[in-house]
């Protein structure tokens, strides 16, 4: 789990109502140089002290973490020794080659490391977060903005281990906190058996081009209605007559959901570049992949209607040609249009109803 740090030092007169969105939004971390910010935060949070260019006080009150600069304040681990109250972490400014040395130690060593990289290129976060990859403690990185926590969170795919920001307004510790959830809940796939096929005539269908490679037995899963989902493969195992692109899914019917970000479905009309959906493969194992384009053509299009064991029925349109594919139990790469009533496909199918995408308990009946 990334971990969500606010910085409330200079956040001014909407410190409280700062604060409190934060609790609310379940911020694991308030770092302040004022022990009274601490004392009435709540024992879900962390409270962390962090008095830059300060002496340290006698006593650290409710503080859980204290964060020191080593130049001004001591080694941690000296300290850790005289207050075994508390945890102590390193702070380090990197500015140079010297700097950058500090923090992979600090990385290496230390349990708490909060890092404020002066450049704004990510490579020296990519030498810390190398240097410290074995090391069981964590790395905190300081972000102007929502936006560059994103980055933060992605680089070299592992990430920092949580973020420090000085929210700039109400919204921004939520905002925070989204971005620190970086995991996708898996899936439990069922196997749905055909019940019928039909050529429905010409559509619009997309071609989802994502930033990432699919593995052979992923996709993205594709479907009429929010609560029956197809899961329609990659275009990674070798066709005639055209190359392979393993960063593409032939998906359906412009009408069609997929899943997105947070659980949320979207029309696949709606993707854009930028946009994330939810890569799943035979195991119901996900991940979030970038949408790099979304290519919208006219096409003759194919309905194939399936049932689960317990009733439930999936529905899902897609273009009416040989190539196009779907997943089916172990991995079988099943061309759509040899599907026949009997053969089994993956899919999953969601208890929730849908509301503007979010999932949602109330009656909602799609036909």
């Amino acid at each position: 789990m990334k971990l969500s740090w606010i910085d409330v030092r200079t956040v001014g007169s909407a410190k409280d109502a700062i604060v409190q969105e934060a609790i609310h939004a379940g911020v694991e971390g308030v770092l302040s140089d004022d022990l009274a910010d601490l004392e009435n935060l709540p024992p879900t949070v962390r409270k962390i002290l962090f008095p830059q260019g300060k002496p340290l006080p006698e006593e650290f009150g409710a503080a859980d973490i204290v964060v020191v600069d080593p130049r001004k304040h001591g080694e941690p681990a000296e300290l850790a020794g005289r207050h075994p109250e508390v945890e102590f972490g390193r702070f380090t400014e990197i500015v140079d080659a010297e700097t950058l040395e500090d923090a992979c130690r600090s990385g290496r060593t230390e349990k708490w490391s909060l890092l404020l990289f002066r450049d704004p290129t990510k490579i020296p976060l990519e030498i810390v977060i190398a240097a410290a990859a074995r090391a069981q403690g964590s790395l905190i990185t300081v972000a102007q903005d929502v936006e560059e926590a994103e980055i933060i969170f992605g680089v070299l795919e592992l990430g920092s281990d949580g973020v420090l920001m000085a929210p700039a307004r109400v919204g921004d510790a939520t905002a925070l906190k989204r971005a620190a959830e970086t995991d996708v809940p898996d899936v439990r796939l069922v196997e749905l058996e055909v019940t019928a096929t039909a050529h429905v005539g010409m559509g619009e269908r997309a071609c989802v081009d994502t930033a990432t490679y699919f593995g052979e037995d992923e996709g993205i899963l594709v479907g009429s209605t929010s609560k029956g989902m197809i899961l329609c493969v990659s275009e990674t195992h070798p066709l005639p007559y055209m190359p392979t692109r393993p960063f593409r899914v032939n998906a359906g019917a412009i009408h069609s959901y997929t899943l997105g970000a947070g659980e949320r479905t979207n029309y696949l009309s709606e993707l854009t570049a930028g946009s994330k959906v939810t890569a799943v493969d035979i195991h119901g194992r996900t991940r979030l992949v970038t949408v790099g384009r979304v290519k919208i053509e006219s096409r003759p299009l194919l309905s194939i209607d399936a049932v689960a064991p317990d009733g439930r029925t999936a529905n899902l349109i897609l273009q009416d040609d040989w190539h196009v594919r779907v997943l089916g139990p172990g991995g079988a790469v099943l061309n759509s249009t040899e599907l026949k009533p009997g053969d089994k496909v993956l899919g999953y199918l969601p208890e929730e109803d849908r509301h503007v995408g979010y999932p949602i308990a109330e009656f909602c009946r799609e036909q």
